[in-house]
């Protein structure tokens, strides 16, 4: 690289940061680290009645909490508005751009007549090379123009994409542009060249729905004489069958996916290989991904969004973690997790010791935080212990005789210890010709509510003595 790269991410706060806009990020903020450069956010708020302060709020908590960082502050695309407007007329002093006075109604005429024809929608130029004797009886009749680009009428317009390769559009099929609406303000498409071109953009990674724009853009670029940025522009996500994506495929907001348990490192790992790949490589540290991105190994069919991939590669960062991480995550979350205020209103450093020493268990059973949440409630669940169904057929159906057994020998157990409580129960099973698991299921509904557990030993030693016992004593009294 000749010069530093500069990276954006361009997101419009309409809603919430979407999860194709985290994968569009992630790209940005890795190419970025990858050739040393950085990467900007500029919050492209021009649609004045659908952008909303919560949806700028939104875009910034998410990509904070998948870990993406960005260089300086936010650029807001609404404050630059003078300065779009001074490129625009700029262009029109130049002669490379021009006042249109067309109408509403010849707009739609035009539209009407392009479909009966069987044409795509163009407008036709008609005030491209007007006398000026027209554009002053269109103005002195009150007519307000607005602004379009003179833009190229033969040849073609070719994008040397970095994914999607050498794209050529005919430029017969690109009408001119408008800059500069009747109102005077700024349109999408010049706001977008000249915030670009201002920032020192050098390169635009974006959404594959943007490739007509970019012919467009660099009709603009070329006008004002200025260079063109890289493109790349990527494949949209579809979901698992290969449709659209939609909500029931995964289409959330990135701060849906904090609540349904996932880690922002686990995630940033699936988004990563959504599209890109390195050989067979699934799993990368932080610092192997942004070693190995670059935009040629990004494929050009859509990728397609799948939970279950997700769940797993989340269960792997899981059980990856040190016991005392994977703790302080789950606690941080509790804000955003279904019955996470349960454990932060009993929290104190009791139940936080239980929690540590029963991590190593409850992380094997768990491919979520929430999935871990869960499997944690019975460290803190008040007393009587509430049975699921099957717990409560397990004891109904003679597990209770083993507990009523049991209970006097644990009761006089010298040290309290997953070893030692093992030792009772294997002794007791063989006294009386059961099988271990059918002493041991019984026990683990009357601590846990539960037939599935961390090792029931081992619970029993996080719950300590005094709690392990009340809890046999509940479900063995008469």
């Amino acid at each position: 690289m000749t010069e530093p790269v500069v990276t954006r991410f361009a997101p419009s706060p309409t809603g919430f940061l979407h999860i194709g806009g985290g994968r569009t990020a992630l790209f940005n903020w890795l190419y970025a680290r990858r050739f040393g450069g950085k990467m900007l956010l500029r919050i492209e708020d021009t649609d004045r009645e659908r952008s909303t302060e919560p949806a700028i709020a939104a875009i910034i908590d998410g990509l904070q909490w998948l870990g993406l960082d960005w260089e300086g502050e936010p650029i807001f695309q609404f404050a630059r508005a003078a300065r779009h407007a001074e490129v625009a007329r700029q262009m029109l002093a130049e002669g490379k751009a021009y006042e249109c006075f067309a109408t509403a109604q010849e707009l739609t005429d035009m539209r009407e007549l392009a479909r009966s024809e069987k044409r795509p929608p163009r407008y036709d130029g008609r005030w491209r090379d007007r006398p000026a004797a027209d554009i002053e009886a269109a103005r002195a009749a009150g007519l307000k123009p607005v602004i379009r680009l003179k833009a190229p009428q033969d040849g073609e317009t070719i994008v040397e994409d970095r994914v999607q390769g050498r794209v050529v559009f005919p430029n017969k099929d690109l009408d001119d542009t408008v800059l500069l609406r009747s109102d005077g303000t700024p349109t999408y498409m010049l706001a977008v060249v000249v915030d670009d071109h201002d920032m020192d953009v050098t390169h635009i990674v974006r959404g594959d729905d943007h490739l007509t724009n970019a012919a467009r853009q660099t009709h603009i670029y070329q006008a004002m004489g200025w260079r063109v940025p890289v493109m790349a522009h990527i494949p949209l996500i579809h979901g698992s069958d290969g449709a659209k994506l939609s909500k029931r495929h995964g289409a959330l907001g990135v701060d849906a996916y904090r609540a349904l348990g996932y880690l922002p490192a686990a995630l940033r790992n699936y988004l990563v290989r959504l599209g890109w790949s390195a050989g067979d490589k699934e799993t990368f540290t932080t610092e192997e991904m942004i070693d190995a991105f670059d935009l040629p190994q990004i494929g050009r069919s859509p990728a397609r969004f799948d939970f279950a991939k997700l769940e797993n590669i989340n269960g792997l960062y899981m059980r990856a973690m040190p016991d005392a991480d994977l703790l302080a995550a789950l606690l941080d979350t509790l804000p955003h997790l279904e019955h996470g205020a349960a454990l932060a209103a009993k929290l104190d450093d009791g139940l936080r010791a239980k929690l540590l020493a029963a991590m190593p268990g409850l992380k094997e059973r768990a491919k979520t935080l929430v999935e871990l949440l869960d499997g944690a409630r019975y460290l803190y669940a008040d007393r009587p212990l509430p049975l699921e169904p099957k717990a409560k057929e397990l004891l109904d159906g003679g597990g209770r005789a083993h507990l009523v057994a049991l209970l006097p020998r644990l009761e006089a157990l010298g040290d309290w210890n997953a070893a030692a409580s093992e030792s009772v129960v294997r002794a007791y099973s063989e006294e009386v010709g059961a099988k271990l698991g059918s002493v041991a299921q019984p026990l683990r509904a009357a601590l846990t509510g539960r037939t599935t557990s961390p090792g029931v030993f081992d619970v029993l030693e996080t719950l300590g003595r005094e709690e392990s016992l009340a809890r046999l004593r509940d479900q063995t009294k008469d």
